[in-house]
């Protein structure tokens, strides 16, 4: 007996053999995506709600020194434990200052690295340098900081600090950055926190620039570019993004830095200058070397400056999410 095509139709939804079923069934499927969705939501609202709880128990711990000192805390330099007086100005200024040099020291060689990895360097030579980034982000950071104690601050004080006081110290604006004598200082503390950040830098920034599509490389030199004008007009804008995000994850970290800047700013309460060669401190610091002895209002001063730090954390990666935002906007040509 002849059998017409109709006989053979699938309806919308069928599968071959599945009785218009699909093969793991549309309720199934819809169970699973619930069920992942509402983990998904459950694991954003514990980190949110471990935020909170953190920013609500130390805001507690550090009323009393927040209600003795008003606005001056954040907005006087004078820290004086015998007299009752807590100012953050000029630790908030030693965690600002110590991290953007060494953002200015770690993302200049972190690109380069990145680059290198991805676009030049033959495979015999790429495995090892991710090996040896990897490496280093490994390393504690407490050995970062007495390698910088030890060796680093020693030999930079008299051998490269003091020569460059020497040579351009009575400058008019250049004297007044390349100043100072001290090994332990604020610049002492950009370069161990550039060697520490270096490694986060650098892998974050090897991954955006891996996603790159072929296409654009091969149209670049399609028209003729050489390969710096091929990672200038096709690598770097698409990557650049993630870039900005990989640098501004870098700085949270170096802000966050304790152990590894205590050891070698100096640890010098109340110092603002723009002298980099001298001695200063940051917010980690001043709690690291001075919680174990603090009681009392300054020890709630402390930990204020702990919420101060936090504070100032979250608002550096608000800001980096909010500028990766801004630049896949543009790409999307929105």
């Amino acid at each position: 007996m002849a059998i017409s095509s109709a006989d053979h139709a699938i309806a919308p939804g069928d599968t071959p053999g599945g009785d218009g079923m699909s093969l793991f069934g549309s309720g199934s499927r819809r169970r699973g995506d619930r069920l992942f969705r509402s983990v998904a939501l459950g694991a954003g609202l514990v980190v949110l709600a471990v935020l909170a709880l953190i920013a609500a128990s130390t805001t507690r711990e550090a009323w009393p020194a927040f209600r003795s000192e008003g606005l001056s805390f954040i907005t006087s330099s004078t820290w004086n434990p015998a007299e009752g007086r807590f100012g953050a100005l000029a630790f908030i200024y030693g965690t600002v200052l110590s991290s953007v040099l060494a953002l200015l020291l770690s993302v200049p060689v972190s690109l380069g690295i990145a680059l290198y990895a991805n676009e030049a360097a033959p495979s015999r030579i790429r495995r090892p340098v991710i090996y040896v980034m990897d490496l280093l982000a490994a390393i504690p950071s407490v050995v970062y900081g007495l390698w910088g104690i030890i060796v680093l601050a020693p030999f930079l004080g008299p051998n490269v600090y003091a020569p460059i006081d020497r040579a351009v110290g009575g400058w008019p604006i250049i004297g007044w950055f390349l100043h100072g004598t001290s090994g332990r200082s604020f610049m002492t503390a950009g370069i161990i926190l550039a060697i520490m950040i270096t490694p986060i830098i650098t892998s974050l920034s090897r991954e955006v620039i891996a996603t790159v599509p072929a296409a654009q490389r091969e149209a670049a030199y399609g028209m003729g570019a050489t390969r710096w004008e091929m990672i200038r007009t096709a690598v770097l804008p698409w990557g650049r993004g993630g870039i900005v995000g990989a640098v501004m994850l870098g700085l949270g970290r170096a802000m966050g830095e304790t152990i590894a800047v205590a050891l070698v700013i100096g640890s010098q309460p109340g110092q603002i200058t723009t002298h980099l060669f001298e001695a200063g401190d940051s917010m980690a610091a001043v709690i690291v070397n001075q919680f174990g002895e603090a009681s009392g209002t300054h020890r709630a001063a402390l930990v204020g400056l702990g919420v101060v730090l936090f504070i100032v954390t979250i608002l550096v990666n608000v800001s980096a999410r909010s500028i990766v935002s801004r630049f896949d906007r543009r790409a999307r040509g929105v």
